[in-house]
């Protein structure tokens, strides 16, 4: 009869904690196989490039510097391939140019010698078939349990389309091909700058201008080094709520969403007694933004009480503001198993996977200021990753019983310093008193 009662609450409570959940949680892709990063550069050598207004040089040597420097710090475990467009036909024939894109270094491992002589012979030429050169990049990369990343340069909009560079992007998204299109703008055209923002919001990425040689360096070298961290799982798209009721429900694992300016986005979490929610948020700066600026990331009580939070600021150029925190469930269990302890003998506690968890809202915050200029949308690409682990052994508080103890022994340790002092004192009175 036990046996059979017990499995009566198991079974209840099956039914039971499902429907006090509400709907069946976000669930993150599977980890699959470990793989090595995966990054393609793509580089525009359109007749445009050939413009010298990035520090008195040419685009195409500020970029042919940039590749050089990415390749010396490339990480050894990081397979780079590099596709032109725009490299090698020098006629007028638009349907000819437009075909005009070539893999001039394969993804794989990087013969550093190799890539940089293929990049060093370029030359501003001719047409510029972004949306083409983007569908064969991703062809290039192919298919695998991790994120493949194209970085885009380019200083122009695309003059070939059809396909539309924007359409590809969405396309490839569409296709689940775990793609993020990261794109660097060379030049201050907002034509440009529109449709970078396009290519790089459909498929998670970012966009950068870049009006230096430094800088362009920098963020090449920035995002090659974020795909060398990129999950071996591709992050899961969530909407976030603008409250706690109604928001997604998140299982462990990794997400990504987009947050406008001075934004809050909301998610749900459930955490049993004896569990620890562990989370952090990064936010790509991706535009130009005003200094001071922040991230906070909150775990809220559904009642509004705040349980703990984690922020980061910064001030001035930075890629990416991250923010972190860990909350516990301390609650009792006594409650969960009054009917153990109570008149009916045969009663029996509730299993401890039953127990009811506890709704733990998180919500992402920015304070984070568009300069002049600046377009709000999208939003900026948020990257948040869950955790519920079982808690750590750590005190609720502190051990009173070793306190009492300590302080006890301080007092003793006091008395008896004071009375030696006292001796001493009365007897270094008493000898210069006799002379």
């Amino acid at each position: 009869m036990i046996n059979l009662r017990r499995s009566t609450t198991v079974l209840a409570g099956l039914v039971v904690i499902p429907a006090l959940l509400g709907p069946v949680p976000a669930m993150a892709d599977e980890p699959g196989p470990a793989e090595p990063p995966r990054v393609e550069l793509v580089l525009d050598v359109s007749g445009s490039m050939g413009a010298r207004d990035i520090e008195g040089r040419s685009r195409i040597s500020v970029a042919q510097q940039a590749f050089n420097d990415v390749v010396d710090a490339l990480p050894e475990t990081t397979q780079l391939g590099i596709r032109v467009l725009g490299a090698t036909y020098k006629g007028e024939d638009k349907k000819v140019g437009c075909r005009d894109t070539q893999q001039i270094v394969p993804v794989g491992p990087v013969d550093r010698s190799q890539a940089k002589d293929a990049v060093s012979g370029l030359r501003p030429t001719g047409f510029t078939p972004v949306g083409l050169a983007l569908r064969e990049a991703a062809k290039d990369l192919g298919t695998g349990a991790t994120t493949r990343r194209i970085v885009l340069i380019t200083d122009g909009e695309d003059t070939c389309a059809p396909p539309d560079p924007c359409d590809v992007a969405r396309e490839l998204a569409a296709q689940g091909t775990k793609l993020v299109v990261d794109t660097l703008g060379l030049a201050p055209d907002e034509k440009v700058r529109r449709q970078l923002l396009c290519i790089a919001g459909a498929t998670g990425g970012t966009y950068t201008a870049a009006q230096s040689t430094d800088q362009l360096t920098n963020r090449i070298k920035q995002l090659v080094d974020r795909a060398q961290q990129t999950y071996t799982r591709t992050p899961t798209v969530v909407g976030g709520g603008s409250v706690c009721e109604g928001a997604p429900l998140l299982a462990p694992g990794v997400y990504t969403d987009r947050e406008k300016f001075s934004e809050h986005r909301w998610y749900r979490v459930p955490v049993r007694p004896g569990q620890e929610l562990r989370a952090s948020v990064s936010v790509a700066l991706d535009r130009p933004l005003n200094p001071d600026h922040g991230v906070l990331l909150r775990a809220v009580a559904t009642d509004g009480r705040e349980l703990v939070r984690g922020v980061d600021a910064g001030s001035g150029r930075a890629d990416v503001v991250s923010a972190g925190l860990r909350w516990s469930d301390d609650r009792d269990d006594t409650d969960e198993r009054d009917d153990a302890d109570g008149d009916d003998p045969t009663a029996e506690a509730t299993e401890p996977a039953l127990r009811t968890p506890t709704m733990v809202c998180l919500v992402i915050s920015n304070s984070f200021a568009p300069r002049p200029g600046t377009e709000a949308s999208p939003g900026m690409p948020v990257e948040l990753t869950v955790d519920v682990v079982a808690a750590s052994p750590t005190p609720k508080g502190p051990d009173l019983g070793r306190g009492w103890a300590l302080l006890a022994l301080l007092t003793v340790a006091g008395l008896i310093t004071g009375l030696l002092t006292g001796l001493l004192t009365r007897w270094w009175v008493a000898t210069w008193r006799e002379k």
